[in-house]
């Protein structure tokens, strides 16, 4: 009977002496979740827990393109489409996504994509998406921006032109699943990997989709592409994970995942959070238009923060970048977080 280890993660100044650090440095738990597909959750003591267990939990994770990981980091959205569901059309040029990067103050990671995923998106041709992407990375750099580029997309041609062009890493919704050759190409590169769990394609990734457990199941399905990246030849610590919030995932799937968001650090990778302006967002906060959601956005970016998330990927650089000055702040007390 498999078992699952959510830690019971606590960010406040209070820091016990027989409590365990988390995995990144800013969170700490003497208490973990035991999960199981057969047996109600319960609650133990980390002390009664195999150490072995514990490890993944626990374990610092290391540098991924460039970027420690013992503070919360930002990855800021630079959509080159002209239909993406929040900012499609506004950075559909180099000019303009030059003046989207240059207003992205304090993220630490571009995040650059040339094909639209949300729910009904069609697939855009490679080549179209080469067009797109690499030529707005290659103006980023030729302008001296310095920092860490991700290309986001599921096609092994456009990462290896973006890769090229100056990105660090790559960013692939469909977990690895859309196309043979890019797992084995970021391989030969050395390039460093985000997996992302989608239930389905973007066309048809929202009509009913179905879980035994959705916790459970992105786990698995997660912990399963991280052991096919690793055989490929892409070490682990070169791998992040993203539970793909809103990705072939109801209003109630999205809640139980962010309810329990601390399970994937069991994974032993950083996680990353793309929960910035999406649909349940605005159902909740009552906030019809796209626009209006950045306080829920930021709501769940730090709340994410508080299960010890490493990477938030957001819309609104500059608001998530100082709510999470303040925050860290707040919890420790004083001026330097």
């Amino acid at each position: 009977m498999a078992e699952y280890f959510r830690p019971i993660v606590q960010t406040d100044i209070a820091y016990p002496s027989d409590a365990q650090r988390l995995a990144g440095g800013w969170g700490w738990f003497s208490q973990v979740e035991v999960l199981s597909r057969t047996r109600p959750p319960r609650i133990i003591a980390a002390r009664d827990v195999d150490q072995a267990d514990l490890a993944p939990l626990i374990a610092p994770r290391a540098p991924i393109a460039g970027i420690t990981m013992d503070r919360p980091r930002v990855m800021g959205i630079l959509n080159v489409t002209p239909d993406s569901f929040s900012d499609g059309g506004q950075h559909n040029s180099v000019t303009k996504a030059l003046a989207g990067a240059h207003g992205m103050q304090g993220a630490d990671i571009l995040d650059i994509g040339g094909e639209s995923t949300r729910p009904g998106a069609a697939v855009v041709p490679e080549e179209e998406e080469i067009e797109r992407t690499a030529p707005v990375i290659a103006a980023l750099r030729e302008g001296g921006v310095s920092q860490t580029i991700s290309i986001d997309t599921r096609k092994a041609a456009v990462a290896a032109a973006a890769l090229q062009a100056g990105a660090n890493l790559v960013n692939d919704v469909s977990g690895f699943t859309f196309d043979p050759a890019l797992a084995d190409h970021c391989a030969a590169q050395s390039a460093p990997v985000c997996v992302m769990h989608a239930q389905g394609d973007p066309a048809t990734m929202q009509q009913d989709p179905q879980y035994d457990d959705v916790l459970l199941d992105v786990y698995d399905f997660l912990s399963a592409q991280i052991e096919m990246l690793v055989a490929r030849g892409i070490p682990k610590t070169q791998i992040i994970a993203d539970p793909g919030i809103g990705f072939g995932k109801t209003l109630q799937h999205n809640l139980s995942l962010l309810a329990r968001l601390s399970l994937f650090h069991g994974l032993g990778v950083p996680i990353l959070l793309g929960a910035s302006r999406k649909r349940f967002i605005g159902t909740i906060g009552q906030a019809e238009e796209v626009q209006d959601r950045m306080p829920g956005s930021l709501a769940v970016a730090l709340a994410a923060l508080k299960h010890g998330t490493q990477i938030v990927r957001v819309h609104d650089v500059p608001e998530t970048v100082q709510a999470i000055a303040l925050w860290r702040a707040a919890m420790a007390g004083c001026a330097d977080g």
